[in-house]
């Protein structure tokens, strides 16, 4: 039997919550597999009306091509350089991220790597285990009470780090171009906004929110990691390609910086042989850091309600071409 309910394939994982919720509505094709199916996938997509992705599909030219009703794409996240955007644009789809969902998740992440990296004693559990004792070579690590924290990228993620950090005691900097420095969000959140060079050589902590851009690429190379305290420490949470993994890896090796956090990498997963694989004073997770039980439910609601939303309207306006009342 012919039905005119709309399509949606999910190509990653979503919460069942946002699923059931999307099946009123809609037949939904979700399969968290996709995304390492990509022939697959280009199939599921050819009478699909939306498409939901987190970070991993690449929602290219070619695959667009392959979805000629497809009207909207959701973004389980914040970021879109795995969408082009401007090929959405051209055809009239609608790209829709859960700006601000994940946000606390990705802040409670940069504050606890914060912690850990500058009291620098918990990652001796193996040695502890083993008989070993190094106490004397642990009691030096900081509090981060009365500390520097840098943000550079002073959207709605460094925001909220710049407050969890002013209640553990710390003081924060801040950088944004795109930020003007009279903007009320400085003043807000009170932190001082300051030049690129001047936030980096202010740090204790610096902490990376900007996305990936021509501008962006390799932001944090040699020549500025060179300029950090010995035993500042970096956090990126942001998109890898911001940091040039190699002049970390090799600042690591040398102590000329105390520590950092990726959670993201210029190539994912990972690839054997990085530079950053016998690095010292590393924490590397599997770009989790907006990943929680709480913020995976927001940001499924939260693109199951727009595109839900998205959808319906499309299909009033299809059915009212003309804006007459019904």
């Amino acid at each position: 039997m012919k039905t005119d309910r709309k399509t949606i394939v999910v190509s990653e994982f979503i919460d069942a919550s946002a699923i059931e919720s999307l099946q009123r509505h809609f037949d939904v094709r979700a399969d968290a597999t996709l995304v390492e199916r990509p022939e697959t996938l280009r199939e599921r997509l050819a009478d699909a009306d939306a498409l939901i992705v987190r970070n991993r599909t690449q929602v290219t030219a070619a695959l667009l091509d392959a979805a000629p009703r497809l009207a909207v794409v959701g973004r389980l996240g914040v970021g879109l350089d795995n969408i082009d955007v401007g090929a959405c644009d051209a055809r009239g789809i609608e790209v829709i991220p859960a700006t601000g969902a994940n946000a606390r998740a990705v802040a409670e992440y940069v504050i606890a790597t914060s912690l850990m990296l500058l009291r620098g004693a918990y990652l001796s559990s193996a040695a502890v285990a083993q008989g070993r004792w190094p106490r004397t070579a642990l009691s030096g690590g900081r509090e981060v009470a009365g500390s520097t924290m840098a943000v550079i990228g002073f959207g709605g993620i460094g925001q909220l780090v710049a407050q969890l950090a002013h209640g553990l005691g710390m003081q924060v900097v801040g950088h944004d171009p795109h930020v003007p420095a009279d903007a009320a969000c400085w003043r807000e959140q009170r932190v001082q906004c300051v030049s690129f060079a001047d936030a980096l050589r202010a740090a204790d902590v610096v902490s990376v929110h900007v996305p990936l851009v021509d501008g962006t690429r390799n932001l944090l190379g040699a020549a500025p990691l060179s300029t950090l305290k010995p035993h500042a420490v970096v956090i990126n949470t942001s998109r890898g390609g911001v940091i040039d993994e190699s002049a970390l890896a090799d600042a690591l090796r040398h102590a000329r910086i105390g520590g950092a956090a990726l959670d993201v990498f210029a190539d994912e997963p990972l690839k054997a042989g990085s530079p950053l694989a016998d690095a010292p004073n590393l924490i590397l997770t599997p770009h989790i850091a907006g990943l929680t039980l709480q913020s995976n439910e927001r940001v499924s609601t939260l693109i199951a309600s727009r595109v839900t939303t998205a959808l319906l309207d499309a299909a009033r306006d299809a059915m009212n071409p003309h804006g007459a009342s019904t």
